[in-house]
């Protein structure tokens, strides 16, 4: 097996306990998508792809909410708002933060991935993070571009994917 997740969901072999495990059916559920709109060259190819990823695995598109903030910082405060109303099985939020002269970066990865955790946990809905943090924009460009193999595309999948556990959990 190689780096990261594979896109083969299955129970794992040799264990008899009950497992739940998801799936990429994305029919009848509602997700809403928060973009930071800074560095939008980069965060609205992360919102094609994990839109084109949800519709592709059954999501309708009046099903589908996305909404435009200006940064990264902005991102939690919706994300709270669209988790609150009960409205959707998962949200998914999309950023891009490249690191500068500065620990300001740092700082907005380390605070933002807090709160949307924060948020996932007191509102008992998925939130997604991919706010991508990255040191040059060669890295940023890499984790963005590139259709099925973008942070977005797996963010939409993991977005699925979890919603359909918790579904299973009742």
């Amino acid at each position: 097996m190689g780096k990261g997740i594979s896109n083969s969901i299955e129970r794992i072999d040799g264990i008899e306990a009950n497992q739940i495990v998801g799936n990429l059916d994305a029919s009848q559920m509602r997700f809403g998508i928060v973009v930071a709109r800074f560095n939008d060259e980069l965060t609205d190819e992360l919102a094609r792809s994990a839109y084109q990823c949800l519709v592709k695995y059954g999501a309708k598109i009046e099903t589908i909410d996305l909404v435009r903030v200006p940064g990264a910082y902005e991102v939690p405060v919706i994300a709270d708002k669209m988790a609150a109303s009960g409205n959707y099985n998962a949200l998914i939020v999309l950023g891009v933060v490249v690191e500068g002269e500065t620990q300001h970066a740092q700082m907005i990865i380390d605070t933002t991935g807090q709160t949307i955790l924060d948020i996932s946990c007191r509102h008992q809905i998925p939130v997604i993070n991919e706010i991508v943090g990255v040191r040059t924009w060669a890295q940023a460009e890499a984790r963005c571009l590139g259709d099925e193999n973008t942070r977005g595309w797996y963010a939409a999948e993991a977005a699925i994917e979890t919603a359909r556990v918790y579904k299973q959990l009742g």
